[in-house]
């Protein structure tokens, strides 16, 4: 038998950039269990994952359009530099923690310093990239 929409299922996996670099693996610890068809995982994932069988083991790739997206411009926020807490001090790659008006806190990249005025990148670590997972189906249930 195999997976389908709606059935509870157990995996491990390994998350890798194009290039081949880890950014996320369940190897070592509980397997990741979900729902299908519940969108509790990115779209190109969850559709990998159906139709395997358990013991089964799988290379998924997803595109950006099916993981996180593609880099939005509008995600890129111009800051003035005399905005940030005076303990900062911010640099091209840093990673910041921002509160947004309602309370919530988003992380950013700095992308840019220049003249005064700090550019950050709010759009998800991953948009813009092809993700390559390797699966493997421990258990599914009805």
């Amino acid at each position: 038998m195999a997976t389908k929409s709606g059935d509870r299922v157990k995996v491990h996996y390994t998350a890798r950039l194009e290039d081949g670099t880890v950014f996320d693996t369940s190897e070592g610890r509980e397997p990741m269990e979900i729902t299908l068809g519940e969108g509790q995982i990115i779209s190109g994932l969850e559709n990998g994952i159906v139709g395997m069988q358990p013991g089964e083991e799988k290379k998924i790739t997803v595109p950006p359009e099916q993981g996180y997206g593609d880099k939005r411009e509008d995600m890129f926020l111009k800051v003035r530099e005399d905005d940030f807490p005076e303990e900062i001090n911010p640099t091209v790659g840093q990673a910041l923690q921002v509160t947004l008006s309602d309370g919530r806190s988003m992380k950013v990249v700095v992308d840019q310093v220049s003249q005064g005025k700090v550019t950050i990148d709010a759009n998800h670590p991953l948009a813009g990239q092809t993700l390559v997972f390797d699966v493997r189906l421990l258990e599914f249930f009805r």
